[in-house]
């Protein structure tokens, strides 16, 4: 099992760039999430419907996106645990289409605040098809000493 080293509060400054991290999301992906999450509304997986109400293809779940982000914190923390605070608000779907390619999601993070408890806060932007998909993504990290 490899060894991830968590970033000490002294080595990141504020500006310091995360990412980016590109997370490929594919029509396959969204069937599992609807199984993981219960979420079986149809505009994650039946086309036809998505574009009947409106939509340029299946979307895919914003709890979905909003964790596909995430995972850019926790890998730069190096533990989950050391996320103690997480929020975003959805801005623009991410459709993905039926195809081999699916739809990229590239996530980066900048490290906007360094607080006197030992915390940072991260910034996150993610974008999907040229559009950012994720607004006031943001995240506050423990880090080790």
């Amino acid at each position: 099992m490899a060894t991830v080293t968590t970033p000490s509060f002294d080595s990141v400054n504020v500006g310091d760039k995360i990412g980016p991290t590109t997370f490929n999301v594919q029509r396959t992906n969204l069937i599992m999430y609807c199984g993981a999450s219960g979420d079986f509304n149809v505009i994650h997986w039946n086309e036809r419907i998505a574009t009947a109400v409106g939509l340029p293809n299946v979307i895919a779940h914003g709890m979905f996106t909003m964790a596909e982000a995430a995972r850019v914190l926790t890998d730069f923390a190096g533990d989950p645990s050391r996320v103690i605070d997480y929020g975003v608000r959805f801005t623009k779907p991410v459709p993905v289409a039926d195809d081999d390619k699916g739809t990229d999601i590239e996530v980066t993070g900048t490290i906007a605040e360094k607080r006197d408890d030992g915390t940072i806060v991260v910034d996150l932007n993610a974008v999907a098809n040229g559009v950012d998909v994720l607004g006031k993504a943001r995240g506050i990290i423990r880090l080790g000493d």
